[in-house]
């Protein structure tokens, strides 16, 4: 059967989705305009797109490649050595490579 997609849909009525809930002996949770204060504090901590961040520093540790590990020729990531696709005069290419 197909279906039309662009149909305007048909809506429910608020008035007999809540006899179906007092029927069930379940009360519709109320809505309030409250914000938690937690959930603030998280979102400003969250950066827009195109953000000024030039006044921000980045600590990062940097490792070198671990013996289990390759940088692949091509796309110059380090993955691990199962990775390991093609072996081109020295040059190691990873699986995603390797064409």
């Amino acid at each position: 059967m197909a279906t039309d997609y662009d149909a305007p849909r048909a809506t429910v009525d608020d008035d007999t989705s809540s006899d179906d809930l007092k029927g069930l002996g379940v009360r519709p949770a109320l809505q309030t305009a409250l914000i938690d204060e937690e959930e603030l504090e998280a979102a400003d901590s969250f950066d827009l797109p195109g953000a000024d961040l030039s006044s921000e520093e980045i600590a990062v540790q940097i490792l070198a490649a671990q013996a289990d590990e390759f940088t692949c020729a091509s796309c110059f990531l380090v993955r691990h050595r199962s990775q390991i696709a093609l072996d081109r005069d020295g040059q190691l290419y990873c699986v995603d490579c390797e064409g």
